[in-house]
């Protein structure tokens, strides 16, 4: 496939790397310097888009114009995940979007819903989480924890809400409390505690480095770019 990296950063040199592993051109690259632009977009059979939230929604605008089969992995936009997928029913277009790639993590998130369920019938236990990301992560709490924090809302009868302090956010009656870490050079990882006077139950994902997001995305792109419609991992993993 030819390929349209949008957003270039460490995890678009990660994805170039897989995509060019599997077979795949990059045809074009774009950066916050480098905003891609309509002229730009032709014979693309699939384009990742892995920018910032301040961007997302124009450059996916402009691919969806495109007619071009797009993978989102930009967290931070989902308040206009409907209006998005307005807009791929009219285009007849593709989007897959996710707040995390690695396939290891989409395994931790079917996990996580099992939990919760099992964890609805147990009071004495409190469910906290924490995630650790890399100084230059820009949204905290990390769209990955967003994503376990709602799967347990949807799961557990304790929980309707999420918070986070380090993001200025108050202490909320029935919500899950994450804490965000940022920290120098690591990947990513997310624990989630169920705990009692008696003891803690705790279940935890870390990432060794970025080759699985960017082995994710561009399977994902493989997978996507005959279809039609709005996507998420779980369709391309067949949860």
């Amino acid at each position: 496939m030819k390929i349209a990296l949008v957003g270039y950063g460490k995890m678009g040199k990660a994805i170039e790397e897989i995509a060019v592993e599997r077979g795949h051109e990059i045809v074009l690259r774009s950066t916050s310097k480098t905003p891609i632009t309509p002229d730009q977009l032709k014979n693309i059979d699939a384009a990742i888009e892995f920018s910032i939230p301040d961007t997302v929604l124009n450059n996916v605008d402009l691919l969806l114009d495109a007619g071009i089969p797009t993978v989102v992995g930009t967290t931070g936009w989902n308040h206009a995940l409907a209006a998005v997928s307005q807009k791929v029913a009219n285009k007849n277009g593709a989007l897959l979007h996710a707040s995390n790639f690695s396939i290891g993590v989409n395994i931790f998130f079917k996990v996580n819903q099992y939990l919760a369920k099992i964890m609805n019938t147990q009071e004495s236990y409190a469910c906290d989480m924490t995630e650790i990301h890399h100084m230059q992560k820009l949204d905290a709490p990390s769209g990955t924890a967003i994503t376990l924090a709602e799967q347990i809302i949807a799961n557990h009868d304790a929980y309707n809400a999420h918070f986070c302090e380090e993001n200025n956010e108050k202490a909320v009656e029935n919500g899950i409390n994450i804490t965000a870490l940022r920290e120098p050079e690591v990947p990513g990882t997310h624990i989630i505690n169920y705990t009692s006077e008696i003891d803690t139950i705790t279940i935890k994902h870390e990432a060794h480095n970025r080759k699985g997001f960017a082995l994710g995305a561009v399977v994902a792109a493989e997978w996507i770019h005959d279809k039609k419609g709005v996507f998420t991992m779980q369709d391309v993993l067949n949860f």
